[in-house]
């Protein structure tokens, strides 16, 4: 069969994806040291810092509403700062890791 057909073409395509999903396999075979604990643990780092901030943040606008009262609401205005913070820290974390793993492959 001609490389230039398309048969040839999609069968190189073929060989590439499956190239691609062996590495992953054996990637995945070489870091075994990462239990379900591991995953635990990481559900939990990225959950804690999104709460953390977002729970300062409501208890700092409770705060300023409970003494100076204001149209506005700062128990919400400091919950959804807190969130946008936590979100980017575990953006961050998760983005640290996924390079931590890649340099070690």
């Amino acid at each position: 069969m001609p490389e230039n057909s398309p048969s040839g073409r999609s069968q190189k395509q073929f060989q590439k994806q499956v190239g691609r999903a062996e590495q992953r396999h054996l990637a995945a075979r070489k870091n075994r040291n990462r239990s379900v604990w591991f995953g635990l643990g990481a559900f939990g780092v990225i959950g804690w810092s999104v709460v953390t901030p977002t729970l300062v943040g409501v208890a700092i606008g409770w705060w300023i509403d409970r003494a100076y009262p204001s149209r506005y609401s700062w128990t919400l205005m400091l919950m959804f700062c807190g969130l946008a913070i936590g979100c980017v820290t575990a953006w961050q974390w998760i983005m640290s890791e996924s390079q931590h793993d890649n340099s070690s492959k």
